[in-house]
């Protein structure tokens, strides 16, 4: 069974940075690509990045460029969202994601806030 926990989300000041984790099991981290999107308030959920498998890379989307990155830790079987110069506008729920065999898998999420 796929099993998906975010954490490290909280309450910041803009500018500041934070490091959201997802850990997994039932899988490994390395054998699919595992996804971050969020949702704010009132708004749909939306596409962050992702990291590929396979140490093929990763991709995120335009806005996120130069703020977030996403990395990998093979051996604790979790993958990371490094997020920095945070805006107000980055509030929203976090999810990490995984699509395996025609099924996708959610974490519950984790809320991060900025605000001064």
């Amino acid at each position: 069974q796929v099993q998906l926990v975010e954490s490290g989300g909280g309450l910041v000041q803009p500018g500041d940075s934070l490091r959201l984790s997802c850990a997994a099991s039932g899988i490994m981290v390395g054998t699919v690509h595992t996804n971050w999107f969020r949702q704010a308030p009132g708004k749909e959920r939306e596409f962050v990045g992702r990291i590929l498998n396979g140490g093929a890379g990763t991709d995120y989307a335009d806005y996120m460029k130069g703020r977030f990155s996403i990395s990998r830790d093979y051996a604790k079987n979790t993958v990371y969202l490094q997020m920095s110069s945070l805006k107000p506008e980055d509030t929203a729920i976090y999810y990490c994601n995984v699509f395996i065999r025609g099924n996708n898998h959610w974490g519950r999420g984790t809320q991060v806030t900025v605000a001064s």
